[in-house]
């Protein structure tokens, strides 16, 4: 085989191998929408066995993390990659973290759940939780696609919108502390929602360090 002939045949196995690399973290991504989304049903449905199942999944985004961090790895330690390839394997590693992190706030998500289920409900099924976590799962699909389209404009649209996820939170905190003033017998159920609340305020910084390295991938720059 002559040396040109060589370098194209690398190159295809390094094509190929960050691609599958690519399509193994959007699994990974389309993983944690489905235990994120469970665990909003089970909060706003009161369904205690939804939420524990929520929680007991979560080894599967565990192992997903771990297997894609052995492939890139063994990409990093088999292969030569160009400056843009390295760029991607590296915000691989740092999204799979986040997305690994995603997973274990749906965990306890799914606990807390179980949890509230046994408790009296407020009228609107806590409608303020629904609310953030439909927002934050919006940001968790969007950071997600634009990490499949490597769109960084997307990308930055999405930074941005982690500011109205913190008021959101901030709202919530407010409203609640205010009604266990008013009931101290709420304490328990109010420290519960909170939980929640701050868990998805954590998934949306967590959508929001995805969408950065995905600008850092596409631009070379750290935002």
């Amino acid at each position: 085989m002559e040396a040109s002939e060589l370098t194209g045949h690398v190159a295809r196995h390094v094509n190929r191998d960050v691609a599958e690399l690519r399509n193994s973290v959007l699994k990974m991504g389309g993983l944690v929408e489905a235990q994120l989304s469970r665990a909003i049903t089970a909060i706003v449905s009161g369904d205690s066995e939804l939420g524990l199942t929520v929680a007991n999944d979560d080894y599967r985004v565990n192992r997903a993390e771990v297997t894609i961090d052995e492939d890139c790895n063994r990409i990093l330690a088999t292969r030569s990659l160009t400056a843009g390839d390295l760029r991607l394997v590296f915000a691989i590693i740092k999204t799979i973290t986040d997305l690994e992190r995603i997973g274990d706030e749906a965990e306890k998500i799914g606990f807390l759940a179980s949890k509230l289920a046994g408790m009296d409900r407020p009228v609107d099924s806590y409608g303020e939780l629904r609310s953030l976590g439909n927002h934050v799962a919006r940001m968790l699909r969007d950071a997600m696609n634009a990490f499949a389209r490597l769109d960084d404009d997307a990308a930055l649209a999405i930074v941005r919108e982690d500011e109205h996820v913190d008021d959101e939170y901030d709202a919530i905190t407010r409203q609640y502390i205010t009604f266990m003033m008013e009931d101290p017998r709420s304490i328990q159920r109010v420290m519960n929602v909170t939980w929640c609340a701050r868990s998805l305020e954590r998934i949306g910084d967590h959508a929001k360090n995805i969408c950065e390295y995905v600008i850092y991938m596409v631009q070379g720059r750290d935002v």
